[in-house]
């Protein structure tokens, strides 16, 4: 009785694949149908997707696994060679090892010495599967590996390529590539087959099927329950921006687990308690730098020296105290200047210390308190002022905040070239921002423009401190 026209491989042969390449079984199926001889074979197969989605393992494992089955009855087989297009400099080097590999597979006596243009690599591949005599249903797939990344290819290369089964019968070029344009081929009727990337539970499920050994006190499956959060939680921490992959992933993974266990191994904390263990290595999953280990021996040489970066060790005196002025000018209502920095009455300035403006009335009767305010100013965004204004309480708070300097240069104050070089050194660094244009030909130093301080509360807070001001004294809820 005569077999059926259409017949697809052993189911073995893809349960096994897909034991082997989890979260791909649809891709190995279409893939098996596309190449298999007695199923659907087409001239042919574009196979498309990122990195480390599976393109070429797959592609590469499942032609081995159908030149490996026997013949059937009706005499049909596959063979089949890859050619890296990467590991190929030019045209003619890629056309060399594509009739080297070819004659390999076949067994060819004779493989020509040179094939330089597309014509000779068309003579020589209908040398060894046209004119030769083969059985009917015999075909032959050539793989062209990372085909978009050709060095010194011509536009017609593709094209050409994908012309050879149009004079080859038997053959069937498949082209592996990242992100095809429309209509690369200039050919119709070419099957597409997408590798898409890896989802966050095909993430989960794929690293779930190597855990780690046992961690001690724990059995098998604790840790490979804790495993498998561990590594969704991971994906949501750095797939985005750093592991993006699947071998990143992996790498990722080894990096953290030592980290992540460690509370485990030190008897503080149990397997099952997930979110006590995720809070106290937190910080490992925010930095993205664990990942690479050349920035890893970076940061441990310099962590002993004080932080480059730091707004307090770049900028000078002078371009602190502004900067410091400028963050209460943006901050505090202009009503409540002469409250804080007026020594008319006092020997010194008065500090609100963060409290209300409103107190005790007369007659000993608290007033009673507005309701129209409930965030902290200085969670609000910066308002803008007069430069005027901040160099006035520059003016005031220099003597209390800087009495080293104060001292030296007497009551004329600061060096008004050095205040204005401060002024531009911040603007320079966007530190300061000019709000409201800037006309043509305008001063930008002019003391009647608008400005708006643009660092936020805790760095104020920390250069504030590097002085030995507590700035949240000097603001006015």
């Amino acid at each position: 009785m005569s077999s059926s026209l259409f017949q697809l491989p052993d189911e073995l042969l893809f349960s096994t694949l897909a034991q082997t390449f989890p979260c791909r079984d649809a891709q190995i199926r279409t893939l098996g149908t596309l190449l298999h001889p007695s199923a659907a074979p087409c001239q042919n197969l574009v196979i498309y997707g990122t990195d480390a989605t599976g393109k070429s393992a797959i592609t590469s494992a499942l032609l081995a696994k159908l030149e490996n089955e026997e013949l059937n009855d009706d005499g049909t087989g596959l063979k089949y060679a890859i050619v890296n297009s990467v590991e190929c400099i030019t045209s003619r080097h890629l056309f060399e090892s594509a009739v080297a590999k070819v004659a390999t597979a076949l067994q060819w006596g004779h493989p020509p010495s040179k094939c330089e243009t597309i014509s000779q690599l068309t003579v020589e591949l209908s040398k060894m599967l046209k004119y030769t005599p083969r059985p009917d249903g015999f075909r032959f797939v050539l793989v062209f590996d990372g085909i978009d990344r050709q060095r010194e290819a011509p536009p017609t290369l593709l094209p050409a390529l994908a012309r050879l089964s149009e004079i080859i019968p038997c053959l069937t070029s498949t082209f592996i590539v990242t992100s095809p344009p429309a209509n690369f081929l200039r050919t119709s009727f070419v099957p597409h087959l997408h590798f898409p990337n890896y989802t966050k539970p095909e993430f989960v499920a794929i690293l779930a099927t190597s855990p780690p050994p046992p961690l001690p006190n724990t059995t098998a499956q604790e840790t490979t329950d804790l495993w498998a959060r561990f590594a969704a939680a991971v994906h949501d921490a750095l797939a985005r921006a750093a592991s993006r992959t699947l071998p990143s992933m992996q790498d990722a993974c080894s990096a953290l687990w030592p980290r992540f266990t460690a509370p485990i191994l030190a008897g503080t904390h149990a397997p099952r308690e997930f979110s006590k263990l995720l809070v106290a290595s937190r910080i490992h999953f925010q930095d993205e730098r664990l990942l690479d280990p050349s920035l890893l021996t970076t940061t441990t040489t310099t962590s002993l020296t004080p932080s480059l970066t730091d707004l307090a060790s770049l900028l000078p005196t002078t371009a602190r105290l502004l900067l410091l002025s400028a963050y209460l000018a943006s901050h505090n209502a202009t009503r409540y200047d002469l409250t804080l920095f007026s020594t008319h009455h006092h020997g010194r300035r008065r500090r609100r210390g963060g409290l209300s403006v409103t107190g005790v009335a007369r007659g000993g009767h608290r007033a009673q308190r507005t309701k129209h305010r409930k965030i902290a100013r200085k969670l609000l965004g910066a308002h803008a002022f007069v430069l005027e204004r901040m160099m006035a309480i520059f003016t005031a708070v220099r003597g209390e905040w800087d009495a080293a300097s104060f001292e030296r240069d007497g009551d004329a104050g600061a060096d008004v070239a050095d205040v204005g070089m401060a002024v531009a050194t911040l603007a320079s660094l966007r530190l300061l921002v000019r709000v409201g244009g800037q006309t043509a030909g305008g001063d930008p130093l002019d003391r009647g423009g608008k400005w708006r301080v643009n660092v936020g509360w805790e760095v104020v807070r920390g250069l504030g401190r590097s002085m030995g001001v507590e700035i949240e004294e000097w603001l006015i809820e």
